[in-house]
């Protein structure tokens, strides 16, 4: 297997960061443990400054690793030992530097230098070297901003040919930050001329939400004093208007997305700007900067408090021109806590590369241990295959609506929310999220409703249902959004982040109902631990099932697990291993895997064995000696709800492991719960979950 790729580029601002955050993506999802290394960073003072593309991937990746062991040396550092003479300790000290990485981890992801120094062909030198000793091969990334497309070409050219006399290695290159109406015409002419050898070749427009400043950005480089509006310093501008002229004349000039800056006693500037934003007519304004040091008069001052606008205000020391000269000269990154931009980047990255053949050229060879990182990238991989379209409920709870906007901009899943549209629309605003193409559904207005109101009427008139109680229940959002299940306007339902779930299974187990052939609904967890992934059934929905139930249960979350990438070792738990101990529990477990063999005689399943005596080798010896299952299970049935519940919830608080789920199987269609503290990331997983059990039905 490949142990490293080297990323580099021979000009500023390539957008190599967002390639770096794709291809770690990529490889956190299929190598197990990834580390990230810059072998040179561009900082003034590394006991003060901070590398924005090391923190981007540490903190969104929860890096395991010390940001002082991810770099080498700053570039004057670098730059005055070539200069003394000490080339050699440079090179020296970085590949000591590497090498405690690559020991700890299966794979480390280089990037290379920013090539902000006087001189890029001293650079240039740098990362060849760099990348030679280290013996990794490169992926070129090239700035193909604001040039025209034989010349990108060319200059990419060029580039590939002075790292292969270097004695480099090119495994591809990205020619990046192209305009998009230039995409097509690009990609053609760089695999006419650049896609041989095996190369590997891709081409990604320019994406305008990646190059905005947001707030925050804007207030750090400036100095600035939040005057109104901290919570929304993380919205983006789009450019930037100088408010020099009256009101009446500069008010025509404000388009979506603008910056005001205007001197801090242009009170007519400021109030007009907030009037407007206030107005509903106008376009939306991300913010305000007021220069000079001034900040408005305290009546001034006082009004804005008044206003319901909900608008950034900040106040920079210095006058008009230098903060807007400081302004256009902010390196534009993106940052750890910019959720909507690192989405956006990988929707760019997923869209435009091929990952899979990126992915396979990068690895030799996979290992067989299903870690976190890959498990989310395998189900996120397969949902996108076969794009499905999952209702949520919840429409106005904002965990869903961050959700949703990170699965739709990643193209995993179609989303349709439930709810007051109006309102919905209003806290996207608030939010700041992008969703225009999001689907919303208010069940008591929809055309839907009639057709639910007479299905679910007939489906349960024999137990007393009428018309007019079936319309009741059919403007609950749980019953309306599994009716859509149900009836096909969606193929699949999560719910439950503010509601229980006997509120969000009962409408199924009512009219979706088991699949033939089973008998009863059940459930897995998705536990991620550090370094692997294992599948927890059942620990949410059948208290204490008999040896019959116990069998089917066992059955089917061993399907759960290989439909998710999981090869199958089961487990069935009980308090005694083997042939050990004796009683009515562990009877029933003995009887259970009896008839789980004989309805699935290809599964790996054993039991009954202790905890221990799955998961760990010593004691398998000596318990389980010639087992193929004991000390290597990866799905664990556990005899009753009560133990099952309490064990994974230990294992989730003790083990800080992430637990997916509950996961629901045994229906006819997908419907799943949500914890009531779930976190974003919980939904979208669960969300990415569902579409793939949609696409077995």
């Amino acid at each position: 297997m490949s142990k490293n790729l080297y990323i580099a580029t021979t000009e500023a601002k390539s957008g190599k960061s967002i390639i770096s955050l794709g291809l770690m993506e990529i490889l956190k999802g299929a190598v197990g443990r990834v580390a990230f290394f810059r072998p040179i960073i561009n900082v003034n003072n590394r006991s003060e400054d901070r590398d924005p593309d090391i923190d981007l991937i540490l903190f969104h990746f929860n890096l395991n690793i010390n940001y002082s062991d991810m770099f080498a040396y700053t570039f004057s550092e670098a730059r005055d030992l070539i200069n003394g003479g000490r080339h050699d300790e440079m090179i020296e000290v970085i590949l000591a530097r590497y090498k405690s990485l690559e020991d700890k981890f299966d794979f480390v992801l280089i990037e290379g230098t920013d090539f902000t120094a006087v001189s890029s062909a001293f650079e240039f030198n740098i990362n060849a070297e760099i990348a030679n000793n280290l013996s990794a091969p490169i992926l070129l990334v090239m700035n193909g901003k604001n040039k025209q497309v034989d010349e990108a070409v060319a200059s990419l050219r060029l580039a590939i040919e002075s790292f292969e006399e270097s004695g480099c290695s090119i495994l591809g290159c990205i020619l990046n930050r192209i305009g998009p109406e230039r995409l097509n015409e690009s990609r053609a002419i760089l695999e006419e001329q650049l896609k041989k050898d095996g190369r590997l070749v891709y081409v990604i427009p320019e994406v305008d939400t990646l190059g905005m400043l947001t707030m925050l950005e804007i207030k750090k480089a400036l100095d600035a004093e939040v005057l109104f509006g901290k919570e929304f310093l993380d919205w983006h501008a789009s450019h930037h208007i100088i408010a020099a002229m009256q009101l009446e004349n500069f008010l025509s000039h404000i388009t979506e997305g603008s910056l005001i800056i205007t001197p801090g006693d242009r009170a007519d500037i400021i109030l007009g700007s907030l009037t407007a934003a206030s107005s509903g007519v106008f376009p939306h304004i991300m913010g305000i900067v007021l220069t000079g040091g001034i900040q408005p008069a305290p009546v001034v001052m006082h009004l804005i408090r008044g206003m319901s606008s909900s608008i950034p205000i900040i106040c920079a020391p210095t006058d008009t021109l230098r903060t807007v000269t400081r302004i256009n000269m902010i390196d534009c990154k993106v940052m750890p806590s910019d959720k909507q931009k690192i989405t956006t980047a990988l929707a760019a990255f997923e869209t435009h590369v091929r990952s899979t053949e990126l992915r396979d050229r990068i690895i030799v060879t996979k290992s067989n241990v299903v870690t976190p990182k890959m498990f989310e990238y395998g189900i996120i991989q397969k949902a996108k295959s076969n794009k499905k379209h999952v209702v949520l409920p919840e429409g106005q709870e904002e965990r869903i609506l961050r959700a949703a906007e990170m699965l739709i901009r990643r193209e995993i899943v179609d989303i349709t929310v439930l709810g007051n549209a109006e309102e919905i629309r209003a806290k996207i605003t608030r939010l700041g999220l992008k969703l225009p193409d999001l689907r919303i559904i208010d069940p008591v207005k929809s055309d839907l409703l009639d057709d639910f109101v007479q299905t679910y009427y007939e489906a349960r008139k024999h137990r007393g249902m009428t018309l007019e109680l079936s319309r009741d229940t059919m403007t609950d959002i749980s019953y309306f959004g599994t009716m859509m299940v149900h009836r096909g306007k969606a193929d699949g339902m999560v719910s439950g982040s503010i509601n229980t779930t006997q509120h969000t299974v009962r409408p199924a187990l009512e009219f979706v109902k088991t699949r033939p052939g089973v008998s009863l609904v059940s459930s897995v967890f998705f536990m991620c631990l550090e370094d692997r992934v294992l599948v927890y059934g059942d620990c949410a929905v059948n208290p204490n099932p008999n040896a019959k139930e116990l069998a089917e249960i066992a059955v089917a979350s061993a399907r759960t697990a290989q439909q998710f990438g999981i090869e199958p070792r089961v487990a069935m738990l009980s308090y005694s291993t083997g042939e050990s101990g004796k009683g009515e529990d562990v009877e029933k477990v003995r009887e259970a895997v009896h008839l789980a063999r004989e309805a699935a005689p290809d599964l790996q399943l054993e039991g009954p064995m202790q905890y221990d005596a799955a998961v760990d080798m010593e004691v398998a010896r000596t318990k389980m000696p010639n087992s193929k299952v004991a000390g290597r299970a990866n799905v664990f049935i556990f005899p009753d709800l009560n133990t099952g519940n309490n064990t994974y919830k230990a294992v989730q608080r003790s083990a800080n492991a992430v637990a997916i789920g509950p996961v629901l199987q045994g229906l006819n269609k997908p419907v799943n719960d949500l914890s009531r503290g779930c976190t974003v990331p919980d939904i979208f997983n669960t969300v990415t979950i569902t579409a793939i059990q949609a696409q077995e039905i």
